[in-house]
């Protein structure tokens, strides 16, 4: 079956860490660029983080930068998003989406959510208390 799925979700409190897995079967990562987005309860979709397959650049909004960091294995075809710090405000459902033609920049986070990516998965819930 050819898609990317999302893994790593749970409940912590503030200030602990998760590592989310966006895995792929079906296809090869190495020409993907990688793209996450956020919900939270009644909420509109945020992109926030993104990593090119060109270079590997990496790049966050302001409100997660310092906090989670983006990475890819590509031999494990995954791509990792370790997240520390977290916050209550953190908590919602957390996806992932590979796209061919994404160009991950500063200026397209925020096109995430609703850009035509190639392969999005379903969803992992992160879950923050204070």
């Amino acid at each position: 079956q050819v898609q990317v799925v999302e893994s790593g979700g749970g409940a912590v409190q503030a200030g602990g860490s998760l590592r989310l897995s966006c895995a792929a079967s079906g296809f090869s990562l190495d020409y993907y660029s990688i793209g996450w987005f956020r919900q939270a309860p009644g909420k509109e979709r945020e992109g926030f983080s993104c990593i090119s397959s060109r270079d590997g650049s990496t790049y966050s909004i302001d409100s997660v930068k310092g906090r989670f960091t983006i990475s890819r294995d590509n031999a494990k075809n995954t791509v990792y998003l370790q997240m520390n710090s977290l916050q209550p405000e953190d908590t919602a459902v957390y996806y992932c989406a590979a796209g061919l033609t994404y160009k991950c920049q500063p200026l397209t986070i925020a096109t995430i959510p609703k850009y035509e990516f190639d392969y999005r998965g379903q969803g992992t819930q992160v879950t923050v208390s204070s």
